[in-house]
């Protein structure tokens, strides 16, 4: 068990729960706490690994102290809890130490395969990059000191020995398996660090730290299932079947999040070019009683892309949603109004035209629409923003691919 995915980074406009644009975030999982301000929630998936440790470790304690009898799930279940409090130390660690660097963190989720911290923004450097990764796995490290430190002083064959033992070892087993040199895992951040402070290139470290972490996956994928076979001890087909599943799993998350953070780092290359001068599209204005059929004309001959709802003093008070224009069939268009068909522009409605990169996401996010206005200095209307137009630029940065005209 471990802290597979290390920090994670966000630059993606809103969503909502089912990926979709314009809705709010999802929440991530049971809400357990807020330190230092941050959220802290427990996924519905740490609940199966928790019951997995308690069949596994009860298991384990019936040869070391038979005379707990049942009571040896009860005393599992406890090793569980704690086992995941030293992972949720590790990711204060993260997170304390982005705080100090100003980069915000969302939340910190408990799950699966261990932790993450989704920090918000990327380090400035790679000296801060490496240290931001590195203090997760140090944390791990000094926890294992002091457990083994609390072992001396207890006997080794009872229930506190056993627990002690079992949270000294985990610890450093998350302290090492962090520390392997590739993407997602501490260790890959750190080795981007190091390339990036060679080379210059922030990209470069991140394709060089992926390519290990995908390495390090098919590792994981045939080398634990074949180095548990060779023990080769009283080990039965379940065993096997349980080695190989949970070898599966990890390596997928190992994989996908080596995938996904050269996807963000393209992202974030492409953010500085996001302007919302060069995205924003030529508007049409008309009364809030203009047939859209004759709207939609209008449009076309002005050579525009959006339509915005005026009063009569010619103030923009509403702009029509792309969306509800396509629910509205060919034939209707001549008998149907643009007033209903569009939404009120509240004040994050509308965004300035000198805004670009994390700004202007954080602007999406803290409105989440289709469609927004542009206002120029003076608040006049300079056109229309729409989020699709966004997905596009961004979904193109990620493939790597130049953008669509």
């Amino acid at each position: 068990m471990s802290d597979t995915r290390g920090q994670q980074t966000s630059a993606q406009p809103p969503t909502d729960g089912s990926g979709k644009p314009g809705g709010p975030e999802r929440p991530g999982g049971i809400l357990m706490g807020r330190p230092f301000g941050v959220p802290i929630y427990v996924t519905p998936s740490w609940f199966v690994v928790a019951a997995l440790i308690t069949w596994i470790f009860g298991g384990q304690l019936s040869a070391v102290l038979p005379e707990l009898g049942g009571t040896r799930y009860l005393v599992s279940l406890s090793f569980a809890i704690a086992f995941y409090g030293s992972v949720l130390v590790h990711e204060l660690a993260h997170t304390l130490v982005a705080l100090r660097y100003r980069l915000g963190v969302r939340r910190i989720q408990l799950q699966f395969f261990g932790g993450v911290s989704e920090i918000e923004k990327e380090a400035e450097s790679p000296a801060r990059e490496f240290w931001l990764a590195f203090v997760g796995p140090l944390l791990s490290l000094v926890l294992g000191g002091l457990f083994y430190l609390a072992l001396t002083a207890v006997e080794p064959a009872t229930v506190p020995g056993v627990l002690l033992a079992g949270l000294m070892v985990s610890n450093l087993v998350v302290a090492a398996f962090n520390l392997l040199p590739g993407l997602p895992l501490d260790g890959g951040r750190m080795l981007r660090a190091v390339v990036w402070g060679i080379t210059g290139r922030p990209m470069t470290g991140t394709v060089a730290a992926a390519w290990v972490g995908r390495a390090l996956a098919l590792v994981v994928l045939f080398g634990l299932p074949m180095a548990a076979a060779s023990r080769g001890v009283d080990r039965t087909t379940t065993d096997s079947l349980i080695d190989g599943a949970l070898s599966a799993v990890l390596a997928v998350i190992i994989w996908n999040g080596a995938s996904g953070a050269v996807r963000n780092a393209r992202l974030r290359e492409a953010l500085p070019d996001l302007r919302i001068g060069d995205l924003a599209r030529r508007a049409v204005e008309v009364a809030a009683d203009t047939p859209l059929g004759e709207a939609l004309r209008r449009a076309r001959e002005a050579e525009a892309g959006a339509v915005v709802v005026v009063d009569g003093r010619g103030e923009p008070t509403a702009l029509v949603k792309e969306s509800a224009v396509r629910a509205v069939p060919e034939h209707r268009r001549p008998w149907v109004a643009v007033g209903p068909l569009a939404r009120t522009l509240e004040p994050g409605l509308r965004l300035s035209l000198d805004l670009s990169g994390e700004e202007l996401l954080t602007a999406l996010r803290r409105t989440p629409a289709s469609e927004y206005l542009v206002v120029r200095a003076d608040g006049s209307a300079y056109g229309v923003l729409a989020l699709s137009d966004i997905e596009r630029r961004l979904t193109a940065a990620v493939a790597g691919r130049p953008a669509a005209p």
